[in-house]
């Protein structure tokens, strides 16, 4: 049985970005979701990884307004204007590897601590984007070390939070979700115009895999064709 009755409220995280901006476009549009929250640095209520504190403080804004039965949480990093994905183990250094930590695994994981408690405990569904670098088990190209450990810390962080979560909101899915190559800032270094798919498709695909989430799916990984990957 799915988790999402309609009409659900949903909550985007993260959504002045390209992922985010399409999810808020889609859930717009679509008829099972009767309103549609964005959060960002821009928003009325600003969210930042790099103000850690502004996580909670975007939480507690909202908790008059909950509850949220759909949270999707699309902020992530793989490079700056300062720093590329590192190629061989010669370029590891401790910033990069730092950064990308608090932004793909700290970041998301006090999300879920903070934002969990805004789900709907009669059913209710929190997805955060992963990646499938971050599979340790698919791994057989090496190469991009932060990225990849960032994203296998947060699977975990994820994956240890669904079995608390399976105790105290037996009615909710966590899942890490990923969303394959879109044309996006983040990919286009890496022939993501060209091999990536457009957001929107992007989005409607993932919406159609969390629309379909029962409470048995929770501690996944799940791609956006529905497959499941190995941690």
């Amino acid at each position: 049985m799915t988790l999402l009755s309609k009409p659900y409220r949903a909550l985007v995280i993260g959504s002045s970005g390209t992922i985010g901006s399409a999810f808020m476009t889609l859930l717009q549009e679509n008829p099972g979701c009767s309103e549609v929250v964005g959060l960002s640095r821009q928003s009325t209520h600003p969210i930042d990884y790099h103000d850690l504190d502004s996580i909670e403080a975007a939480a507690n804004a909202l908790s008059l307004s909950t509850p949220f039965q759909l949270i999707i949480n699309t902020i992530g990093v793989l490079h700056t204007s300062n720093w590329m994905p590192e190629k061989r183990l010669e370029d590891l250094n401790a910033d990069q590897l730092s950064e990308l930590i608090k932004i793909n695994a700290v970041g998301p994981a006090l999300t879920i601590k903070w934002f969990s408690k805004l789900l709907d405990p009669q059913n209710s569904v929190m997805a955060t984007l992963s990646a499938k670098v971050g599979s340790i088990e698919d791994n057989r190209l090496g190469g991009w070390y932060s990225y990849r450990a960032s994203k296998a810390a947060l699977n975990m962080l994820i994956k240890t939070a669904a079995i608390e979560l399976a105790r105290t909101k037996p009615n909710t899915a966590l899942i890490a979700l990923h969303p394959g190559t879109v044309n996006s800032n983040l990919s286009k270094p890496f022939r993501g115009e060209q091999i990536g798919r457009p957001p929107l498709d992007a989005a409607s695909d993932m919406l159609k895999v969390l629309e379909s989430l029962s409470k048995e799916d929770s501690g996944s990984f799940i791609s956006y064709s529905g497959e499941r990957l190995p941690w």
